[in-house]
């Protein structure tokens, strides 16, 4: 049964937003939430990088404040990108991001997110956008969007439905974040602090370490260029520990390069949306003809990529055999340096890396200015023991990861069915 078409505005209690400026900003303090905060596929905001506003604009600057169960929706440049509001939420939000309240009796706010994220609201809303420096729409459009509206009863049980696949979604996202803090922080211990090395020399046992993998360290230090660093271990170039290459771009208006390609082909752009550092598909494919167009060729699965620029530093071990354009470094590792330790290596010493980019344009870093860049190497026994330690953290990543993945196409497949009524849902 096809559900009722209603004007989207009819839903709402209020919208929130941030009086059309930025406030004034502080070094700490309450979260600033902008556009780029709201991602796809991502139920919450997120709260990386953001601009903070102090106590006395929180209390004074800002129309409203958010609620548990509001919307955010972007109005400029990603247009229509949205997420829910968490429990307690302690942030603010920037001019280009609007907060919906639902009307509860007319409307479960989780229905609605769904709703908005279907293809035919998202078709109202970009048919309504206006483009002059980037895509934007204003409120006033916005509130000639229609929404389908089933009874309450109805929209709850569709909320609960797909609230269940995002909620497993979301478990693993933080389950992931869990895993990877557990991989850096022994990489941390191991390999920055050198803990296990401090405690021989105190004449303490190593903590949490059984006697085999504890009598790979070494009981005290020497001298180096680098500082102390742990006796026995040296200090080579990247270049020189495991092989960098990069990629290339073949002609994107010869179609036997690309037409019916089978070989995943990646740019940084595949890396943006990543939530964990494991490279699962890409958006294009190549031919074997587009293969042979680039010097590096079909890299391992098991490859680390780093782009290069655009931005510098994102960073993914690939799962699956990949081929590279020119926005990356391509890390070919080897039992002397596996994959996972020169991950880690990578995300402690990103700033190094970061601070040896060039350019006007934009910021890279080349092949030339990132293999001299030094490693303090351990033995190959103990870098065995270290990738023993988090394989399994990293496998259980990358089966959550397909798991979502899983979960996501369910969803998507099942909402526009569940909106559109062609699809009835038990309700209780």
């Amino acid at each position: 049964m096809a559900h009722s078409l209603e004007l989207f505005v009819s839903v709402l209690e209020k919208n929130i937003d941030n009086r059309g400026k930025t406030p004034p900003l502080s070094p700490t303090g309450y979260p600033l939430i902008e556009v780029k905060h709201i991602q796809e596929d991502r139920l919450y905001p997120v709260f990386e990088d953001t601009k903070y506003v102090d106590q006395e604009t929180w209390d004074t600057w800002f129309r409203a404040h958010l609620k548990p169960g509001d919307i955010l929706f972007s109005t400029v440049g990603s247009v229509a990108r949205s997420c829910m509001v968490p429990e307690k939420p302690k942030f603010c939000i920037a001019q280009n991001v609007l907060g919906f309240r639902v009307n509860r009796a007319k409307a479960d706010p989780r229905f609605l997110y769904y709703a908005i994220n279907d293809s035919f609201f998202q078709h109202e809303v970009h048919g309504r956008t206006i483009e002059t420096v980037q895509k934007s729409i204003k409120v006033h459009d916005l509130k000639t969007c229609r929404i389908p509206l089933p009874p309450l009863a109805e929209q709850k049980a569709i909320a609960a439905m797909l609230g269940a696949l995002d909620d497993k979604i979301e478990l693993n996202r933080r389950m992931n974040a869990t895993l990877e803090a557990m991989a850096r922080a022994l990489f941390q211990s191991w390999f920055v602090d050198f803990d296990p090395v401090r405690a021989k020399l105190d004449g303490r046992p190593p903590a949490a370490l059984d006697p085999a993998t504890a009598a790979l360290f070494p009981d005290s230090f020497q001298d180096s260029e680098a500082g102390h660093i742990p006796k026995g271990w040296t200090i080579q170039p990247v270049g020189e520990i495991v092989d960098c290459v990069g990629g290339g771009t073949p002609s994107t208006v010869e179609p036997k390069y690309w037409e019916g390609g089978t070989h995943h082909w990646t740019t940084p752009k595949d890396f943006s949306s990543l939530q964990a550092p494991v490279l699962l598909d890409t958006d294009r494919k190549l031919t074997d003809a587009g293969i042979a167009k680039i010097s590096s060729g079909l890299l391992p699965a098991g490859t680390l990529l780093l782009s290069s620029r655009a931005p510098v530093g994102y960073l993914a071990i690939a799962a699956m055999p990949v081929a590279i354009n020119q926005g990356f470094i391509a890390l070919k590792c080897n039992e002397r340096a596996s994959n996972f330790f020169m991950l880690n290596w990578c995300q402690t010493n990103m700033a190094e890396i970061e601070s040896r980019a060039t350019g006007t344009t934009f910021a890279e870093i080349s092949k030339q200015n990132f293999r001299p860049i030094r490693v303090v190497l351990p033995s190959k026994e103990l870098v065995a023991a270290f990738t023993a330690r988090v394989a399994p953290l990293y496998a259980q990543i990358t089966a959550n990861l397909h798991q979502s993945r899983t979960l996501a196409t369910l969803r998507d497949t099942l909402l526009p069915k569940l909106l559109s009524g062609e699809l009835a849902v038990q309700q209780h």
